[in-house]
């Protein structure tokens, strides 16, 4: 028969096992990965933005490293968003550009995502803000649990914008669910085809309170045009001007709610800067940039929020945020809020070429912010080359998890890089799209090649040219050929 240990031993035994974990549990940080919308590479203090005020996100940037060469993978949003989830290109996958309203599932369950891997490691995961990945293997009933979708990814809680502000439906879903839905008032959901005689923008313009384009004059939902048709649903429906305290309001409650020492990730997805720009009005005017600068200032609230929601958690030690964004910004006219002939005294991408939905810099090269107090040196810069792409096997190895096999096949662990390593280098190589699967770009080191619809390719050198004003393929062939074969070599892989 065993003896049992003396219980002065086994109180030790169990004091070195309460240590052991709390050292491994401040070795896994909280993770909080802010992916804004629309947000340009100049439009943060930080950044160079003299127009507008971002005290919140610039002290991040004090307080953390700042990145001067990071890049969406993509220079709109779906496909952004499918890369960061999943580490792979979304070009390798028809049907992931800009998802409809309606769209199904883009990401099939069971694949290993961000959400998936940390949730395996035994963390409390959530995602709030804009989906725009699709719900469901069919077109979705917004009437029923809708699912597939997020938690059948990785998280354990979702509160969601199923696509984005100016796409039809109009409502959050939590969980499964369309919030505050009326059983006795059903939604209807319809691209292409109107649905009843609903008034749109096109018949009906004296009932918006903004103006807009063509394309986005469908259903009328309080007040603002959409893409898409929707009846039904009045008492889930949003209001523009809400959306941003809804949001933060929900990810403050996630952060509220989670136990110590069980670490948790939160993907939180704030709808701003996207159109339609309806900024709450104790925002307005206090840019002089229109209403696109009075969003920037509430995003930055937002951002202040949640900074204040882990202090008060007592977390922000042992927490990692990261701050980005989907996409490069735009002056865009699509919606006329009154005030778009100020929009443009704030640029959204500096001295940077092109805008969003493009392959010159503008369109993806963005802001990205990462502090973790004690971990990653405060006051920094890193030009090292990131993307998005490769968050998932980066928060792997900082957690000490391995990425399933076959997960994030065109991601790199950047985490040396993302905690201020001295020495550490980012990627080699990273290929970048617009909102299609052609053509695309090459960066590779310093060069960048892009690849152009009639079959040519301009080359520029980025270290001597950021601005991409000199094309360098007429003068380098060899250059231009070889990194064309490179990129070929890449496309070939899927």
């Amino acid at each position: 028969m065993k003896k049992s240990l003396p219980k002065q031993a086994l109180l030790h035994c169990i004091l070195m096992l309460a240590l052991a974990l709390a050292a491994r549990a401040a070795d896994r940080p909280n993770i909080i990965f802010i992916l804004s919308d629309d947000v340009g590479y100049g439009d943060l203090g930080c950044y160079g933005a003299n127009q507008v005020k971002t005290p919140h996100l610039d002290r991040l940037a004090r307080e953390g490293l700042q990145f001067t060469d990071a890049h969406a993978t993509a220079s709109v949003c779906t496909p952004t968003r499918f890369a960061f989830m999943t580490g792979r290109y979304a070009w390798r996958q028809k049907g992931t550009g800009i998802a409809a309203g309606n769209a199904t599932a883009l990401i099939p369950s069971g694949t290993p995502t961000v959400a998936s891997v940390l949730q395996q490691a035994g963390y409390q995961t959530g995602v709030v803000g804009k989906w725009h990945l699709g719900l469901g293997t069919t077109t979705p009933d917004f009437n029923q649990e809708i699912k597939p979708g997020p938690r059948e990814l990785g998280f354990g809680y979702s509160f969601i914008i199923p696509a984005t502000g100016d796409r039809v439906p109009c409502v959050f879903v939590e969980n499964h669910r369309v919030v505050g839905l009326d059983p006795a008032d059903p939604i209807t959901v319809r691209y292409g085809q109107p649905v009843g005689n609903e008034p749109t923008g096109l018949t009906h313009p004296e009932r918006l309170i903004i103006k807009a384009d063509r394309n986005h004059s469908q259903a009328i939902v309080n007040g603002v045009s959409r893409i898409g048709y929707m009846t039904g649903g009045t008492a889930a429906l949003w209001k523009d001007e809400d959306i941003a305290d809804t949001l933060t309001r929900q990810a403050v409650a996630f952060i509220g709610k989670q136990k110590p020492g069980t670490p948790f990730f939160l993907y939180f997805a704030p709808h701003d800067i996207h159109e339609p720009m309806v900024p709450h009005p104790r925002f307005r005017g206090t840019s002089g940039c229109g209403w696109r600068g009075d969003v920037i200032h509430q995003l930055d609230w937002t951002i202040g929020e949640v900074l204040g929601a882990i202090d008060r958690q007592g977390v922000a030690k042992n927490t990692l945020v990261i701050f980005t964004s989907d996409n490069g910004g735009a002056i865009k006219n699509t919606y006329d809020d009154g005030t778009n002939h100020l929009h443009a005294l704030q640029p959204p991408n500096g001295t940077l070429r092109g805008f969003k939905g493009g392959l010159y810099e503008g369109g993806h090269r963005v802001p990205f912010l990462a502090r973790w107090p004690g971990k990653i040196p405060a006051g920094r810069k890193s030009d090292a080359l990131i993307g998005h792409i490769d968050m998932l096997p980066t928060f792997a190895a900082i957690i000490g998890q391995k990425v399933p096999a076959g997960g994030a096949p065109d991601a790199v662990n950047v985490a040396a890089v993302l905690l201020g390593a001295s020495g550490a280098k980012g990627r080699e190589a990273l290929v970048l799209q617009n909102n299609n699967q052609a053509p695309l770009a090459l960066r590779a080191g310093s060069w960048k090649l892009i690849q152009k619809p009639n079959g040519t390719a301009e080359l520029y050198d980025l270290a001597t040219d950021p601005k991409e004003e000199k094309d360098l393929a007429p003068s380098e062939p060899g250059r231009a050929q070889a990194l064309t074969v490179q990129l070929e070599a890449e496309r070939a892989k899927s």
